[in-house]
């Protein structure tokens, strides 16, 4: 049980008064959390940790003493009763809280977990929960708003303003997942209760994509990997990535991005995927070891040509995979033409080509989630279900052929 009291600081200020604090101890352990109150020593009752009548105004400030002390108790309950233990950092983080309103600002928490984001180098990560936090200090018209604010309905009128926005079910889940992190963070580190959290009610799960996921078939492919481009220099490499990426079981930009030749060690690549954290050991097919050939001879420390120097900033990481991915989105354009493929072709594509053709050469889904690197076969089943989609809608197309 953690005890409480009402001190003054032995050392004086430069006025020559004491600043009064509150004494939280527990374990043999002590913090200290400060008062708006100073007094001179012949003012204050050490036994009782109260003003005495010396004091100008002795009533009303002891009163506001017993509040502090009040509140550290209230806090001292709260924590015993839901903790089978806890420390004087949690306390302290609760007590703090209740003392300072502007802790439950829910803009000044949500710019730490940007900085911290920031600090990790996950500048995507930063990117979306910055522009979601614009987003929503123009719907909320305010700069301050606290936790308990955000409630189900004041969600359901920003997901409105968004619709009004133009904004799309995807692109509204993505906002809204970010902060729904950003409460999941904030009740895990005691910054509010529980009892606020308005995703119990407002369920993220309806704002479904409309966009169907689409995917090549092992033809399409092969009629990408076999174009000429001798007269067409300028797309070698961008078709290189996305044969690439589909023979290493889809593996993401920024995950290509940032291979090295460190990484290839006879014939397996091995990688850390930036996303997941997942570790992966990729077989070197026939495809991949030309690729690698073709990029061999050059003396660089990254095997493609995207990185260009090491020890690059996260913030120049980040600018340089946007810079070269929208290149390599528009080459796929290009390419997709000439290989007669009538289907939009960026670089996410060839994972979800990946997983089509495993599909179609009957690979199960437990294998297809592990060669993807999903943490659960749920995720695979829609990420499978919306391929179906696009597949049957070609089918369908047979009935204006006759081919049936």
């Amino acid at each position: 049980m953690a005890s409480i009291k009402t001190i003054l600081r032995k050392t004086s200020l430069r006025n020559g008064k004491y600043p009064v604090l509150l004494r939280v101890t527990k374990d043999r352990k002590s913090k200290f959390f400060g008062t708006p109150f100073e007094a001179n020593l012949n003012e204050w009752d050490s036994k009782l940790g109260r003003f005495n009548k010396k004091f100008t105004q002795q009533l009303k400030s002891n009163r506001l003493i017993g509040k502090f002390e009040d509140r550290a108790l209230e806090v001292i309950s709260e924590l015993e009763m839901n903790q089978d233990f806890y420390t004087l950092n949690d306390f302290e983080r609760k007590f703090r809280i209740q003392s300072n309103p502007e802790a439950s600002n829910i803009f000044s928490f949500w710019q730490e977990q940007i900085d911290e984001f920031k600090a990790a180098g996950r500048m995507s990560n930063a990117a979306i929960y910055h522009h979601t936090k614009n987003s929503m200090q123009k719907f909320a018209k305010q700069k301050s708003l606290h936790f308990y604010e955000v409630t189900p309905t004041f969600l359901d009128k920003y997901e409105v303003y968004l619709r009004n926005k133009g904004g799309t079910g995807g692109g509204i889940g993505v906002k809204m997942r970010a902060i729904r992190a950003i409460f999941n963070v904030a009740i895990k580190r005691g910054i509010i209760d529980e009892k606020f959290y308005p995703f119990k009610h407002y369920k993220i799960s309806k704002l479904k994509g409309k966009a169907i996921k689409k995917a090549l078939n092992i033809e399409e492919v092969h009629n990408l990997q076999n174009l000429d481009l001798s007269d067409k220099p300028h797309l070698i490499n961008s078709r290189n990535y996305f044969i690439f990426s589909f023979y290493t079981r889809g593996m993401n930009f920024a995950d290509m991005m940032r291979l090295k030749w460190s990484n290839v060690s006879g014939d397996r690549i091995h990688y850390t995927r930036a996303k997941t954290k997942g570790n992966f050991i990729i077989k070197i097919m026939p495809p991949v070891k030309e690729i690698l050939d073709y990029y061999r001879k050059t003396k660089r420390p990254y095997i493609f040509p995207i990185l260009l120097r090491e020890n690059l900033t996260p913030t120049q990481l980040n600018d340089r995979k946007r810079k070269t991915l929208s290149k390599f989105n528009k080459d796929l354009k290009e390419l997709a033409s000439l290989a007669g493929i009538d289907k939009p072709l960026t670089s996410y594509v060839a994972r979800h080509s990946f997983a089509n053709c495993l599909k179609q050469k009957g690979a199960g889904t437990d294998i297809i989630s592990e060669s993807l690197g999903h943490q659960d076969v749920k995720t695979t089943k829609v990420y499978l279900k919306e391929l179906d989609t696009a597949i049957l809608d070609e089918a369908s197309e047979l009935l204006l052929q006759g081919n049936i």
